[in-house]
């Protein structure tokens, strides 16, 4: 039998859809649309023998693990793939069907596209608790391995390795706690909701809610399906939080070309023509999918700001799949930055010399003076006036006699005060003795790794609870569907 030609619209939006749609949403709809029996049947809304039925075949079609059917516009979406795949498998006519009773493809679409997003979600936010773990792994490590801290690409003052990757891990930290937030708006079920308005018939969303792991219902059944802020959330976060990540990966290629830590092997390419060549291009692909990130959240908020306040294709189903790429993109961008950090070593960190001849050292220089008892303006002018004669590691207590002459303090600096200037000037790694709490300071870097380790715990709890309640909720779904549906089987 000949195959009837598509349609212009088949061909150019209908299959290119369903080609990318199906692997994501097959599973999901037979997954809802279980639940959905169970209910319907406990509500007394179909005979309890119709219900096993359906039961059964979907039971069969979730079992079913070969490749898609390919589109040949029999079927319009994957949404009527199902209905017809399921009347074959109950060995009855579509029209018998009885899975879409008090339900519409608009609330089953909002939903299965939450139960997608949150399973991609929870995978995100296991490669940023991953790689938050390593960064604060590796600040604990390095928390005295002194670098030239910089501010608008030029050295400005001592800091570490620790410090630096302790704050990156603090903002990976803030991001984990956006996720679970978001996951917790996500997790909140818009099935019965049917169109937008509901039905007059006796239906339990709640126990949908329950058998599929949501943790509740969207309040408002118009919002449940036309509502769209939870997809830009999604998008949007993923953009923020790859963002930061890709300025972390900027700051690493200056590292890496500077050689204060070692490039690792496994993330590098070799050169076509120079033989010494090892490129960190991983740290370049970083950066790109930072882009490609915010270029997916950008088509996001313009599809859902062009869309009306009602169901809308180009606010909900249209945005899937950049919000599909846009979740395994930020779980690889993890996957690689976090493997990149584990092997992260020193490996010729900047010698104090080094640092000193930089100026890094003078803020530290002018504190020294104010802290007997100079003002601070005058400090600072006295430091200027000595970095203008020469390098710190050069300066006398004349030098700096002469300077604060220069500048009218001279009968306020003792011989203290100069000795305290010049070694704060010549000694970067006094800044591993500093003592305040958010600071460089070595015992300070580590107990802000506790600090964060905390924040990730607590989002890991969060997480660990979310997939018990929809390891439980599958467990008795499960358990109803098998009993229901061998029950009919044994009736047949």
């Amino acid at each position: 039998m000949k195959t009837p030609s598509l349609t212009t619209y088949q061909r150019h939006h209908l299959r290119p859809t369903y080609d990318h749609h199906v692997s994501y949403l097959f599973g999901p709809m037979v997954r809802a649309s279980q639940a959905h029996v169970v209910m319907l049947t406990e509500q007394g809304l179909i005979p309890a023998e119709r219900g096993a039925r359906l039961l059964g075949g979907l039971r069969e079609l979730a079992a079913d693990t070969g490749t898609p059917p390919e589109y040949d516009g029999s079927f319009e979406d994957v949404y009527y793939l199902v209905e017809k795949r399921l009347a074959e498998a109950c060995g009855i006519p579509t029209s018998q069907l009885d899975v879409q009773l008090a339900r519409s493809r608009n609330d089953l679409d909002a939903g299965v596209f939450r139960m997608v997003l949150r399973e991609q979600l929870l995978r995100v936010v296991d490669r940023v608790l991953a790689t938050g773990a390593t960064a604060l792994e590796r600040a604990d490590r390095y928390a005295d391995v002194v670098i030239t801290g910089y501010t608008h690409r030029r050295p400005a003052q001592p800091t570490t390795i620790g410090h630096a990757l302790a704050g990156y891990a603090e903002a990976l930290a803030g991001e984990a706690v956006a996720y679970a937030d978001l996951l917790d708006q996500l997790n909140q079920s818009p099935l019965g909701s049917c169109a937008f308005a509901g039905t007059d018939l006796d239906i339990n969303p709640a126990r949908i809610a329950e058998l599929l792991g949501f943790a509740g219902l969207v309040t408002n059944s118009y919002e449940a399906v036309a509502g769209a802020d939870h997809l830009v959330r999604v998008a949007t976060l993923n953009a923020q939080a790859l963002a930061t990540g890709a300025r972390l990966a900027r700051t690493l290629m200056d590292w890496l070309t500077w050689r204060w830590v070692v490039t690792p092997g496994d993330f590098t390419q070799g050169s076509s023509i120079m033989p010494q060549k090892r490129n960190p291009v991983v740290l370049e692909h970083l950066v790109s999918m930072a882009g490609a990130e915010a270029a997916d959240a950008a088509s996001v908020l313009n599809n859902v700001g062009a869309a009306w306040w009602e169901d809308s294709n180009n606010a909900t189903t249209d945005v899937q799949v950049r919000l599909w790429d846009s979740d395994d993109r930020a779980e690889r961008f993890f996957a690689l930055l976090g493997g990149f950090l584990a092997e992260l070593e020193p490996l010729e960190p900047p010698t104090n010399a080094e640092i000193v001849r930089s100026g890094a050292t003078t803020t530290a220089a002018a504190d020294a003076l104010t802290r007997h008892g100079v003002p601070f303006r005058a400090a600072h002018s006295v430091v200027g006036r000595l970095v203008r004669g020469g390098a710190p590691d050069e300066w006398t207590p004349a030098d700096v006699r002469a300077a604060a002459e220069a500048v009218g303090i001279t009968e306020s600096l003792d011989d203290a005060a100069i000795t305290d200037l010049i070694a704060a000037a010549v000694r970067p790694e006094l800044v591993l003795d500093r003592a305040q709490a958010d600071g460089p300071g070595a015992t300070a870097v580590r107990a802000q790794v506790a600090v964060v380790r905390g924040t990730f715990d607590t989002v890991a709890e969060r997480v660990a609870a979310l997939r018990e309640r929809m390891a439980g909720a599958d467990r008795k779904l499960d358990q109803l569907v098998a009993g229901r549906a061998v029950t009919d089987r044994a009736g047949q």
